[in-house]
């Protein structure tokens, strides 16, 4: 469709400007000509690093100007000649182009639509009435995952992704900023988390073994409904930020496996800080050595099994017991009982919860 509305420009421009003048895109394609018979070839002069010139810049008698920016210039004008009126014509295009399309994606295009969605940048009232001038399917399932990219290379996320998903209309992948990328993926009925794992899984490991490009990946849950999907967005948003505190070995979040570390995440810090001084004695947690955390860590990974944690720790069952006991005597909690266990747990990980947030601290 951007191919029709360039064109109809073009074909409006070219007795204004006596001049061959066109639109190129990032295949090196001429989409646009006033010369229809240039429609169609290929010019490899003009590659997608190309386009990434700031300003006019001149190709084999050719003066060009990129425009389009999603998540970078994706077309460029041309006009004949290489002088300063042929750099002014390229500007006046490309900002006249770029208007042309920009409104056309607003209007139309369901990518657009779906990222003022998830971004909450579109009354709800509306947001039937677009998905119906757009002839979206409202009634499928879908969830949200936001792909953070950790670190950077001179691989486009963006565009490895999009190869992953290449089904526009069904799968939607949305440029945040410079590191966050959304996938709006929809789902057959009965689909469990872990196939989303899997999914998201896929996508951590193309980025990582075949580009070098690390990241992590929040799931947020499944909703049916164009307007649920902004909640979804922000449960994986939800679901980075409780892992970069709470699992930061983790690179998948899924959003329904949180558990008590939402919550936490989600009480004031004051509250949090009162919590721990009426748990503990002043400065009793700080006491705890880093060998007693890691049996405490272990003790608790092992449902509070004495056998079965002094088995994997490689110590005594009485040494075992002897270190719980110090524990009890430091603390005032023996994790040998549950509800006390329950405290002890929930209370580091309010520690750590504030350790992660200083200066609120």
């Amino acid at each position: 469709m951007s191919n029709r509305l360039f064109q109809g420009v073009i074909h409006q421009m070219r007795d204004a400007i006596d001049r061959t003048i066109g639109v190129i895109d990032e295949t090196s394609v001429i989409i646009a000509c006033s010369e229809l018979g240039c429609i169609g070839e290929v010019n490899d002069s003009i590659t997608a690093d190309t386009l990434t010139n700031v300003g006019t810049f001149v190709v084999n008698g050719y003066t060009y100007k990129s425009f389009g920016s999603r998540p970078r210039p994706e077309y460029a004008v041309f006009v004949s000649g290489n002088d300063p009126e042929a750099g002014r014509y390229a500007s006046l295009l490309a900002v006249s182009l770029g208007s042309i399309k920009q409104y056309y994606d607003e209007k139309y295009d369901r990518s657009n639509f779906i990222k003022n969605v998830i971004m909450d940048n579109i009354l709800p009232g509306d947001i039937y009435l677009k998905a119906r001038e757009l002839r979206f399917n409202s009634d499928v399932s879908r969830v949200c995952m936001l792909i953070k990219i950790t670190t950077k290379t001179d691989v486009s996320a963006y565009d490895v992704i999009q190869n992953l998903f290449p089904d526009k209309n069904k799968d939607f992948v949305i440029n945040i900023n410079e590191n966050d990328i959304a996938l709006v993926k929809e789902i057959r009925l009965g689909i469990e988390p872990k196939d989303l794992e899997k999914l998201a899984g896929s996508i951590v490991d193309t980025l990582s073994s075949e580009f070098y490009t690390h990241c992590v990946v929040g799931i947020g849950t499944i909703v049916t409904g164009i307007k649920d999907l902004a909640r979804s967005f922000k449960e994986a948003q939800v679901a980075l930020e409780v892992g970069k505190v709470f699992d930061t070995e983790k690179s998948i979040v899924n959003y329904d496996n949180l558990g008590i570390a939402r919550l936490i995440y989600q009480l004031p810090t004051t509250l949090c800080d009162m919590f721990l001084k009426e748990v503990f004695k002043k400065g009793s947690i700080e006491a705890l050595d880093h060998e007693t955390l890691f049996t405490i860590q272990k003790f608790f990974e092992n449902n509070l099994n004495v056998s079965e944690t002094s088995r994997k720790l490689f110590v005594h069952r009485n040494t075992l017991v002897y270190r719980l006991e110090k524990i009890k005597k430091i603390t005032g909690l023996d994790l040998r009982e549950f509800e006390d266990a329950i405290i002890f747990k929930v209370a580091l990980m309010v520690k750590k919860y504030l350790l992660s947030n200083p200066t609120k601290f």
